[in-house]
């Protein structure tokens, strides 16, 4: 089978079905879901988190007219100014950041979670106010530009969002297979409104090649999930090589520093048994070279030089490190719909659900890979590579909005200071989106000019990422010998509108007690 349809057809068995067309449409936003934007908004008494890396400041009061921060003003803004706003945000004592950039996004298809409102309303209760679809639809004919135009004309409640197509799906002419016939695809994707594209090594190295290419001429961003269907020929030495802008997840990195030429795979090994696939996906880091060693430094010099972006989305496969505590995360009984929930459990069908003989020694086998990931990252990010937080939602026990908070913890745990994860989660995530076009971003940060896209916090997040957890954090009030649950975010604003978010998870508590009682 051709490599382009092996992809796609790994997609489908994958649970990631072309099957759109039977989802929901996205409602139109109501009166009352969110306020504004506003002639003048003030968020008051805030400590600013900037996104940069800078240290936070505050109180600072921060001035929004329409979509865009406009003034910034240490203490206190002058009373005037005050007294003119049609909204005031008393964030006194609260933390604000610039809004979380998701850089993996995707949506549910109609068996798991078949309104996407269900995963735009968590990302955004969670802070998250721009998200790269890689896709957020598979398949021709489906929503993906329409839900970034609404997003962008704030008539649905979303986070604003960047679509990318995967390399020969959404058009009807053809399989891309030759260099001519890749570039042909490219300029369609682009005139189509995507802003970049998702590889699965579901390519040729020249047809590869040749499309990465055409995209760097059309100003597109390229990501690649090199999977072990193409890697033998492709990995990520020779992806960043032909110029490959980004790397999701580890793929490809082990199989740049094995010690041998190609990976060793069971006799009984296939691709398409998930269970296998993931069980043998931790065995590679025992065969490749270990930190510190010389080809480990040349391939992290490689990265370095070759400016690529990676985005690792630890959270993804962290149920690989201890099943039973990811099935019983305590958000999954509220805002995990039942359909969800199903589709996490083990499956010999959907993409994720590997869990059919989950053992300690595969557990073992995760939590040493995740050691070398880690320090692959750590490595990379220490030498002033870009990292980025990506969640991809919706598969193996992670439900949109946690599994993203649950990537910045990750981050942090891989040794990423916590003013760096927070980095990584706004300025940086933004600059991989609006590198390839050659601008900088408008949003990302907390500076004058900038869009109005902000997080408001009661806690400190930068002490306690858990504070970010739509369901808080758990702590024991020495006082009054009370259990108190503290944090979540209290506003999400997008393009300058106020969202708040205990309503938003509202919103979506009601959805899966609606599922749950129509079952």
């Amino acid at each position: 089978m051709k490599a382009w349809k092996l992809a796609l057809a790994a997609l489908a068995a994958m649970g990631a079905q072309p099957l759109a067309a039977a989802m929901e449409r996205v409602p139109d936003r109501a009166a009352g879901e969110g306020e504004g934007p506003f002639g003048k908004l003030i968020i008051r008494g805030a400590t600013v988190v900037e996104g940069t890396g800078a240290p936070p400041a505050g109180p600072i009061d921060i001035v929004v007219e329409g979509n865009r921060i406009t003034a910034l003003y240490p203490g206190a803004a002058p009373a005037n100014e005050i007294q003119s706003a049609q909204r005031v945000v008393d964030a006194s004592g609260m933390y604000v950041l610039p809004g979380f950039v998701d850089t993996h996004g995707h949506n549910g298809d109609p068996s798991k979670a078949p309104q996407p409102s269900y995963g735009y309303k968590l990302w955004l209760a969670h802070g998250v106010t721009t998200v790269r679809g890689v896709s957020f639809y598979f398949g021709p004919g489906t929503p993906d530009i329409s839900d970034m135009r609404r997003s962008a004309a704030n008539t649905i409640v979303a986070p604003r969002l960047i679509p990318y197509a995967v390399f020969g799906d959404k058009w009807g002419g053809g399989t891309p297979d030759t260099p001519a016939r890749a570039r042909e695809w490219v300029r369609w994707a682009k005139a189509q409104g995507y802003w970049g594209i998702k590889f699965f090594n579901s390519a040729t190295p020249d047809v590869l090649t040749a499309a990465l290419d055409e995209a760097e001429k059309q100003q597109m961003g390229t990501v690649a999930h090199l999977a072990q269907t193409g890697v033998a020929e492709v990995n990520a030495s020779k992806a960043v090589n032909s110029g490959l802008d980004g790397i999701t997840h580890f793929y490809g990195h082990f199989e740049s520093l094995l010690k041998d030429g190609l990976p060793y795979y069971p006799e009984d090994y296939n691709y398409f048994d998930e269970q296998s696939r993931f069980g043998w996906v931790a065995r590679l880091a025992p065969q490749a070279v270990e930190p510190g060693s010389e080809k480990w430094e040349a391939y992290v010099d490689q990265l370095i030089e070759s400016g690529v972006t990676l985005s690792p989305t630890f959270n993804i496969y962290s149920a690989s490190r201890d099943v039973m505590a990811a099935r019983t995360r305590d958000w999954h009984a509220t805002y995990s719909l039942p359909s969800l929930m199903d589709f996490y459990a083990p499956s010999a069908t959907n993409h994720g659900s590997y869990y059919k003989d989950w053992t300690s020694e595969d557990e073992t086998a995760w939590r040493n890979f995740y050691a070398k990931w880690f320090k692959l990252t750590k490595d990379f990010h220490d030498r002033g590579g870009r990292v980025t937080a990506g969640s991809d939602p919706g598969y193996i026990y992670q439900t949109w909005g946690f599994a993203y908070i649950g990537e910045l913890e990750m981050l942090r745990e891989a040794g990423l200071a916590p003013l760096a994860v927070i980095r990584a989660a706004t300025i940086d995530g933004a600059r991989e989106i609006y590198d390839p076009r050659g601008v900088e971003p408008p949003m990302g940060r907390i500076a004058v000019g900038q869009l109005a896209d902000l997080v408001v916090v009661p806690e400190n997040p930068l002490a306690n990422l858990k504070v970010l957890y739509g369901t808080g954090h758990t702590r024991l009030n020495y006082q009054t010998g009370a259990i108190e649950q503290v944090g979540g975010v209290r506003w999400t604003i997008k393009d300058g509108v106020v969202y708040d978010a205990p309503a938003l998870l509202a919103d979506v508590a009601r959805m899966v007690e609606q599922q749950r009682a129509a079952r």
